[in-house]
This record gives C-alpha cells, structure tokens and sequence, in this order.
C-alpha cells in the first residue's frame, strides 16, 4: 500500500486527508550475471548494465521506467566483481529517479552478496532467501529495455491465480523468431510450453515470444526456496527459460501469458542494442530522454548556462545550413559540431567533439570521442573516449572503449576491441579485430 497525506488546522482542530493506492508490486529483482559476451565488444571491460544507453546508463533507463510503473525496490542480482563495484559506486543504495511530470522518485538498491549463482532462476533464489522475501515480485533481465504496464500486467497475474506469468511480445517479422523461445498458448491464453528458436516460422507455434519478464507469485517463491529446487541447481539446472519454466509447466502449474502492447527489446547484441537505441529515439517524448532544448526533431541535452548557449549556436548553425540535421537526433551536454558536417537518426554522447564536413547516420557515438574532418560513421557503434581521424569511413561497425582509428582507414561490418589501433589507410572488412 502506499499513500501521501497532508494535514491542516481548521477551527482549531487537525484534518488529515490520506489518499491511499495500491500498488501492484513494489519490489524487482534485475539478474545481471554473466559477462554479456554476446554485446561484445561494447562490454569487454564493461558491466552489461554500465553501457551508455540514450547518454545514460542503461541501469539507469531501465531504472526509470521501472519507477513510472511503481518499482520502490530494486535487487540486482550482480555476479562477479566487476559487475558488483561498477554498479555498486555508481548506484550506491539508491538512485533518486526523475519522472516526467512527477518529481523525483527515490528508488532503493540492494545487491546479491557474494554468493556464486549458476543461473537467473538461482541468482533470483539467492536474493530471495537473503531479503527474506515472500510477497509478488516482478522478474527484469539486465539487458531488457521495455515499456511494461505493470499494474495489468499484474491483474492479469491475480485473475488466473498464476503460479508464474510471463510477457510475451508479439514479434512482426516471422524470420526473427528464430531467436527467441516462441510461446504455445491454450484458448485462455495460458502457457503450455515454449518451441526454443525454431528454425522455421512453419515450427512456431504462434509469433509470441518469452520476453525474460516474469511476476513470481508467493507460492512460485516458495518453490525457489524449497529442496526440490536445491537438486535442480546442483545440476546446473537454474535457469528460467532452459529449466525452470518448463519443469512448472510439466507439473501441472498455471503459467498465465500477458502480451506486451509497447516496446520490448533484448539489448544482447550490438545489433539489437543499435535498433533499440534507435527506435527509442524516435518514439519518446523529450522529457524522459532529459532534453531541456528541443529544435524540430533534435533534442539537445544539459540545462546550466554554458549548455544552453551551446544550444543557441547549434540552433544557428542549423538554421544557416552551416550544419544539417535530419530525422531524430539525441545530443549530449557539451557536444561541439564543425561547419558542413550532417548528424541524421543519431545518438552522440556528451563531450564529443565532431569536426567539419563529418557525416553520422544511423549511428550511437558514445561520450568523450572526437571524430575528425571529412570522416563518415553509418549504422555503427563508436565506444566511449575514441579518436578516430580524419578521412575515415565506418559503415556497419561496432568499436569498443577507447579504439583509435588513423586517418584514411575503412571498416566495413568490422568488431574492434578496447584500446585497437587501426593505422592510417588500413581497410577492415568482415573482421573482428581483438
């Protein structure tokens, strides 16, 4: 339950007025195990959930929407070392959260302690025990970036009386559902099981898939915590998806679907990471991407006197055609663009500096890189704190932290590891260079 008040003094006496909602579910536990392997090479030296994301982090966007919905609670289910203290210092016990339209919300952090996890299912476990928690709990993956109606969501959780539910995504283009476990539903629509990447759309069994977001009931807690889940992680067998989910399904259990009727993404790959970046980009409002200028459809970020007049000039640099803008574009705080130079469909992290006659589209620049003259970056990925010199042509390529590309060199559908050298007029393509 959670409520505000105020009181006043009227004839002398106190009136306290309390109005009062009940919100679904407070509490999300966030597994962040593993070393995002499959986000290479942004999260070589990176915790998955410290990537800048919409200049950011992502923990802190996903963070956000969580506190829209009502998340008060956070638990991260943080694995290994570096996942723990970069979380843990940036986060703290706690990240005060603005919400569009509402203020501020305060929401609280606490960490899975240190002890090892073989799964998301035992990660989950782990937390639950140590807080001692028995009521609902909402279940995000660290790598999922989705708009979730939390309060239906929930509603739909308590209607079938499910042991588990689970948000499934409808997924418009049949070849993509290869990637994912694909949901078979009865005419209540409650799970019955899910086909694991089928290799074709004719082995579907529908177009929805299992997006990793999951309402645990009390009684599902209680399973987690029993012995019979103890066997299960002594074989390795911890994991929602590969173990858990089907095992509750074949004895008998509820699973109740919800479908999610906004955005959902697994952010896994550079791929998926690019295009959710990118459609983000173009569907939310300003306010929750924290632009304080707005220019038709680019939005420019940072608030303190220097920022906005950097903002001025922009403004009129792009109203004299000195430099063009097309479609959405996200800039950070103290970013500087030389004449002649076209930002089109792109995100670029604060403290970039862009020299004259650059051409980006389609792209994420991340912050503190300096892009020379002349050069183009498309449908790519540069890393945090990257030079890349003048004459050069990235296309379809993802660059980790701190890479240097020479001037005149190419790097076409290219993977680059932290701290590469590329020198000047090399040609990469097809490669991943580590």
């Amino acid at each position: 339950m959670s409520c505000m008040w105020e009181s006043k003094v009227i004839s002398s006496h106190w009136y306290v007025t309390v109005w009062c909602s009940i919100i679904a579910i407070s509490k999300v536990i966030i597994p962040i195990g593993g070393l995002g392997t499959r986000l290479y090479p942004i999260t070589v030296e990176t915790s998955k959930a410290m990537v800048r994301f919409l200049n950011t982090f992502l923990i802190n966007f996903i963070l956000q929407t969580l506190a829209v919905e009502g998340i008060e609670e956070a638990y991260l289910g943080v694995s290994g070392y570096v996942n723990y203290k970069s979380l843990h210092d940036h986060l703290g016990g706690g990240l005060k959260i603005r919400i569009p339209a509402k203020g501020f919300k305060l929401i609280r952090i606490r960490y899975q302690p240190n002890e090892d996890s073989v799964g998301n299912a035992h990660s989950t476990r782990v937390i639950l025990s140590y807080y001692k928690i028995l009521e609902p709990v909402l279940v995000v993956q660290g790598d999922t970036v989705a708009k979730i109606n939390l309060r239906e969501f929930y509603k739909r959780h308590k209607e079938t009386r499910a042991f588990m539910s689970i948000a499934l995504k409808e997924i418009s283009d049949p070849r993509e559902l290869r990637h994912f476990g694909v949901a078979k539903l009865d005419e209540k629509e409650l799970i019955k099981g899910f086909i694991e990447k089928p290799k074709t759309p004719e082995e579907a069994p529908s177009r929805l898939v299992n997006t990793g977001i999951y309402i645990l009931s009390k009684e599902m807690i209680e399973f987690l915590l029993s012995d019979e889940f103890d066997s299960m992680v002594k074989e390795n067998k911890a994991d929602f998806g590969a173990n858990i989910i089907p095992k509750i399904i074949n004895d008998g259990y509820t699973v109740a679907g919800y479908v999610l009727k906004d955005y959902w993404f697994d952010i896994g790959t550079p791929e998926r990471y690019l295009e959710a970046s990118l459609y983000l980009l173009r569907v939310l409002e300003p306010e929750y991407l924290e632009a304080s200028t707005v220019y038709r459809s680019v939005r420019m970020q940072g608030s303190s006197p220097a920022s906005r007049a950097l903002h001025v000039d922009l403004i009129e640099k792009a109203a004299t055609k000195r430099i063009l803008f097309e479609g959405d574009v996200l800039l950070g705080r103290h970013i500087r663009i030389g004449d002649g130079s076209l930002i089109s469909n792109s995100i670029i992290d604060n403290y970039t500096i862009i020299d004259r006659e650059a051409t980006i589209s389609n792209s994420v620049v991340m912050d503190r890189c300096y892009l020379g003259s002349k050069t183009l970056v498309d449908n790519s990925i540069v890393g945090r704190h990257s030079r890349i010199g003048s004459n050069v042509k990235i296309i379809e390529s993802y660059l980790g932290d701190n890479v240097i590309v020479e001037d005149g060199a190419e790097l076409v559908n290219c993977k680059v590891w932290p701290h590469r050298v590329i020198k000047a007029g090399s040609k990469c393509r097809d490669e991943s260079i580590i």
